[in-house]
């Protein structure tokens, strides 16, 4: 079993813009179609069994139907698939959110600060955490050397405000900012962090050293589709020597446990 915990993806009649998109603002070619059938089709290739999707709302118009999106496509996908919601923090009805997020059967909230235009620690924000501590863990983008919305100086603060929150960081807790991020936010134990987009950017030592300073215990595997090969993703995990223990958690077992898939 390996769960691939950073998926996004979008309807067919606006990936290709989607993704050109998010090319544009990391100023990288995008490998995948960020469509759910290509996903499927690259995961089955690179051997990886189960996926977490999503969708961000940049705007808070769109948060109803990207989330009625990812759970019709969860429905429809044979139990490969779990999903996480998004919210946008200018919604006026943010409770009603998190509550359809609940109903609709899925398992957290993804929210991206430098696409959706928030500081972290932004007090429209904090409702957000409020509502989905002990309820739902919350998969941050976390880190970008050229904007202040997510590094890590600004998480730090609500990781230990609100104990009882579960906070999944991506790109090891900071994008190009990865240092910083282990300083920052090792110590805390409600905080986990994925391998997207990182693997690319780390030596063997440094990724093995983040990973056991966290903790294997607290690190997914994660691809960050459409971003990169898939395939590649899972060699650069293969070369770091990990042992059998540590890539069964980071493979697979964290992610069940936090986000309810069964082992197989």
């Amino acid at each position: 079993m390996r769960v691939d915990a950073h998926c996004h993806v979008y309807p067919d009649k606006i990936a290709s813009r989607a993704v050109a998109g998010i090319g544009s603002f990391y100023d990288m070619p995008l490998v995948h179609a960020g469509t759910l059938s290509d996903l499927v089709s690259v995961q089955e290739r690179a051997g990886v069994t189960h996926g977490v999707i999503f969708s961000v709302a940049t705007t808070p118009h769109q948060v109803g139907s990207i989330n009625r999106f990812i759970a019709e496509s969860v429905a429809a996908s044979g139990g490969r698939f779990v999903g996480l919601g998004t919210v946008h923090p200018d919604s006026p009805t943010l409770r009603a959110d998190i509550d359809e997020i609940v109903a609709l059967g899925l398992r957290g909230v993804k929210l991206h600060p430098d696409f959706q235009r928030f500081k972290i620690d932004d007090y429209r924000c904090l409702k957000i955490y409020e509502l989905c501590e002990g309820r739902l863990p919350v998969l941050l983008h976390c880190g970008d050397h050229r904007y202040d919305f997510s590094n890590p100086n600004r998480l730090a603060p609500i990781l230990s405000i609100y104990t009882e929150l579960t906070v999944i960081g991506a790109h090891f807790g900071g994008w190009s900012v990865w240092e910083d991020a282990v300083k920052a936010l090792s110590p805390y134990p409600n905080f986990y962090v994925d391998t997207s987009s990182s693997l690319y950017a780390l030596s063997d030592d440094e990724a093995r050293r983040m990973i056991r300073t966290f903790g294997a215990q607290r690190v997914l595997f994660a691809t960050d589709y459409p971003m990169w090969n898939v395939e590649n993703e899972i060699a650069r995990l293969d070369a770091l020597g990990l042992t059998e223990d540590e890539r069964k958690l980071i493979d697979y077992q964290n992610a069940c446990r936090l986000f309810g898939f069964s082992e197989e």
